[in-house]
């Protein structure tokens, strides 16, 4: 049940995603040919008013199609419909609407939350373990997702963002120095210890953390409250996701092996859907902003390499030749696809279910 939810909230966010460039473009009048949810043969098509809609075999994204693009179009080159003879402005607006989209969305669901189902009451004591990486200290020393760590060094944590901080600082002043930690599976307490490994000079664990909040609710006291909490979160989650993906491209070595796939993104909504209708709001929220600032990023293929040569486009006063153009969004296609296939083998071995095989 928890993985049907999770694999349906992603469907769902890339749906909206790939909804906020459809409409963008058919409420200006720019003519869409195809509306698809995945990549490769189409497992299901429908054609409606000259717009084919296809479910695709690979669920890696998806993606909204133009007469532009189709050599084979008898639609005249010089229709003022087509996206490419449209102002810059409005082009513009049709690419980044699924950014757009996907940040709305994020803002809806917490919003939601935060006013039919309540606001999340104050944590629990302790630090919850999300997620772990195989092979890093925090999987090695038997940490599991869904555990909570109570005390490090024989201070109590407390609760909350702080609790958290209280953690992470502990851990980085320990690099390759053996710490005790309380942790909490499942009712039952325990004392392990823990050798953070040693990355410039810090210590890490590999280990996904967020506050110890167990999904229960309270009743906003006024509108005001609603709005903060929905804005507070918000701007957390997309300052966390902007800073993750900076310090993907700053220090690649490191936190390279933090990118997930779809495989284990559908894991990591499973978890978060264990924690009842929050965690799965959070999940949502959480993975509609990720989509938000993956597609922001100046890459071939992506809302922001779309985005960047329109900009270059202008500047130049006429369009980057479409050899060009073809090349990149084929190198774009080829990489993200090959990208996705290596992540989904490698997050795919390190299920519970293969790790059990092959012992």
């Amino acid at each position: 049940m928890h993985l049907f939810a999770s694999i349906s909230v992603l469907a769902l966010l890339i749906f909206f995603h790939e909804a906020g460039h459809f409409f963008a473009a058919t409420l200006q009048g720019i003519r869409v040919s195809g509306f698809s949810i995945g990549f490769g043969p189409a497992l299901i098509k429908k054609e409606l008013n000259g717009v084919t809609y296809s479910i695709r075999l690979l669920p890696l994204g998806g993606f909204v199609s133009f007469p532009d693009d189709d050599q084979d179009s008898n639609i005249s080159s010089d229709d003022p419909d087509l996206l490419s003879n449209r102002p810059i402005p409005q082009r513009l607006l049709v690419i980044s609407a699924g950014v757009i989209s996907n940040l709305l969305i994020a803002w809806l669901v917490l919003w939601a939350q935060a006013t039919f189902i309540g606001l999340p009451t104050q944590p629990n004591p302790g630090v919850l373990i999300i997620d772990v990486q195989q092979e890093q200290a925090a999987a090695l020393s038997g940490l599991n997702p869904g555990d909570q760590i109570l005390s490090v060094q024989g201070i109590q944590l407390g609760t909350g963002q702080e609790a958290v901080e209280t953690l992470v600082r502990q851990v980085q002043q320990s690099p390759e120095k053996t710490i005790s930690i309380e942790k909490n599976s499942n009712g039952s307490k325990e004392l392990i210890s823990l050798t953070p490994s040693e990355y410039l000079g810090k210590g890490k664990i590999g280990a996904q953390l967020q506050p110890n909040i167990d999904g229960s609710t309270r009743a906003a006291e006024s509108f005001n409250e609603i709005f903060d909490f929905t804005n507070s979160k918000f701007s957390n989650l997309l300052g966390q996701t902007i800073q993750g993906y900076k310090s993907l491209f700053t220090n690649f070595s490191s936190t390279s092996k933090q990118l997930s796939g779809p495989v284990k993104i559908v894991e990591l909504g499973a978890q978060l859907s264990g924690q009842g209708v929050s965690g799965i709001i959070l999940f949502a929220a959480l993975i509609s902003v990720n989509l938000a600032v993956l597609n922001s990023l100046p890459f071939p293929l992506l809302d922001g390499g779309q985005f960047a040569i329109i900009i270059i486009e202008g500047l130049r006063g006429k369009p980057i030749p479409a050899k060009i153009q073809l090349w990149v969004m084929q190198s774009g296609f080829f990489l993200l696809v090959g990208l996705s296939i290596l992540l989904i083998i490698r997050d795919t071995s390190q299920l519970e279910i293969f790790q059990q095989l092959s012992k």
